[in-house]
C-alpha cells in the first residue's frame, strides 16, 4: 500500500531530526521508502517556538494502518518526543497523512486522511513535490485534488531549504 508520512520538528537540531526520521522510516520492517521530499521551513501554526523543518515521505508498506502508526510513534519516542499539551513544540512529529485511498475515522487514535492536512502548506507543498516527482495526480480522499487544495494555502509562508552539504552533517 502506498502511504504518505508528514515529518516535522522544531526542537533541538530539527533538520538532523527530520533527516534521521527519514532514515529510520526506511529501516522499519514492512516499509520501503519510495522517496522523501525536500526539507522546508515554516513558522509554527497554532503553536509556539522556533520555526519547523518539515518534509513528506512516500512509502510502500505491508503494515496495517494502526501498526504503521505504532512504528511512527516508536521513531518519535527514539527522538524523545513528549506530548505535554496539544501543539507543543517537538523534537519530532510523524503523521500518517494518507494510506492509499482509505478513509479511517478512529478518532482520537487514527484519522486518515490526517485532519487539517488540506489546510497546511507545510504538508501540501512537499506532498506536491513528491507527486510531481512520482508523476502522480493526487487527490486527498474527501477533500479533493491536491492542485486545487494548494491554491487555498498559497498565502502561507514556506521556504524550501537547500540540500545539506557534507560539512553540515559531520
Amino acid at each position: 500500500m502506498l502511504a504518505w508520512i508528514g515529518i516535522g520538528a522544531n526542537l533541538g537540531d530539527a533538520r538532523a531530526n527530520v533527516l534521521d526520521a527519514i532514515e529510520r522510516l526506511a529501516l522499519v520492517c514492512g516499509v520501503r521508502l519510495v522517496r522523501a521530499s525536500s526539507l522546508y521551513r515554516t513558522a509554527p501554526i497554532d503553536s509556539s517556538g522556533d520555526d519547523y523543518v518539515n518534509a513528506v515521505a512516500a512509502i510502500e508498506t505491508e503494515l496495517a494502518p494502526h501498526a504503521l502508526l505504532a512504528a511512527l510513534h516508536g521513531i518519535e519516542q527514539a527522538h524523545g518526543r513528549e506530548r505535554p499539551y496539544r501543539n507543543a513544540p517537538r523534537t519530532l512529529d510523524l503523521d500518517l497523512l494518507m494510506y492509499g485511498d482509505l478513509v479511517i475515522g478512529d478518532a482520537p487514535a487514527l484519522v486518515v486522511p490526517h485532519p487539517r492536512m488540506h489546510e497546511r502548506a507545510f504538508v501540501l507543498v512537499p506532498l506536491a513535490e513528491l507527486a510531481r516527482d512520482l508523476a502522480r495526480e493526487l487527490r486527498i480522499p474527501g477533500r479533493g485534488a491536491l492542485a486545487t487544495l494548494l491554491l487555498g494555502v498559497a498565502g502561507q509562508a514556506i521556504e524550501r531549504l537547500p540540500p545539506a552539504q557534507p560539512s553540515d552533517t559531520a
